[in-house]
């Protein structure tokens, strides 16, 4: 487990985003709670994952994807973050055991239930879908769902979100954990409603800033 590279990325990956960003964050103190628990987030871009590193008070352990991880120094580094690839084309039984093995060890695993990138009318936030199976995992693992939404992560694919002087605006908000229900669809079906919930908490924030 890389937990001390994990900080060391943090910290010196952290000055670029606090240079270049005016960020709104909401219900941060939810992600210092005790214990295993699975972190389930929408996914606009790929930098939702550095901005929820930056800003989590524990330790994530993300669940990627196969596809990213074939690339030898991606994999090297994403491993060393204590991250994992998970084949989402067939049922991947070495990476579900890895997810049950870290909530086993009380860490934090991250996951987007989308399974990839959605944006536009793709997302989440218009489709009401996600993919099947964090439900069961909570269930079987006997771990809370920490519900989270990220806006304008997107800022950062473009040069101009790097620059200084703190201009680029993003939001983070964190829920109320989720209990997994004896029903994973019902659990899945909370989660939803709990993000798009969040979404509406963090625009109204945005827009009165």
């Amino acid at each position: 487990m890389g937990d001390a590279f994990y900080s060391l990325v943090r910290t010196i990956g952290s000055h670029p985003f606090w240079m270049s960003s005016s960020p709104t964050i909401i219900g941060l103190e939810k992600t210092a709670r005790a214990g295993a628990y699975i972190l389930a987030s929408n996914h606009e871009s790929p930098y939702d994952v550095p901005l929820l590193i930056r800003h989590g008070l524990r330790r994530i352990d993300f669940v990627s994807t196969t596809e990213v991880f074939r690339h030898p120094f991606v994999r090297w580094f994403y491993g060393s973050m204590n991250a994992f690839p998970l084949d989402r084309s067939q049922p991947d039984v070495q990476a579900t055991r890895t997810i049950f093995d870290r909530l086993e060890r009380g860490r934090v695993v991250g996951m987007f239930p989308e399974g990839r990138l959605r944006t536009g009318e793709h997302a989440l936030v218009h489709t009401r879908k996600i993919r099947r199976g964090i439900g069961r995992i909570a269930k079987l693992a006997r771990v809370p769902i920490l519900p989270a939404f990220v806006v304008n992560s997107v800022a950062y694919t473009r040069l101009w979100g790097w620059m200084p002087f703190r201009h680029t605006k993003y939001g983070l908000i964190f829920g109320d954990a989720i209990e997994p229900n004896d029903d994973p669809d019902v659990t899945e079906a909370t989660l939803v409603d709990a993000i798009l919930k969040l979404r509406g908490e963090l625009l109204s924030k945005l827009t009165a800033v």
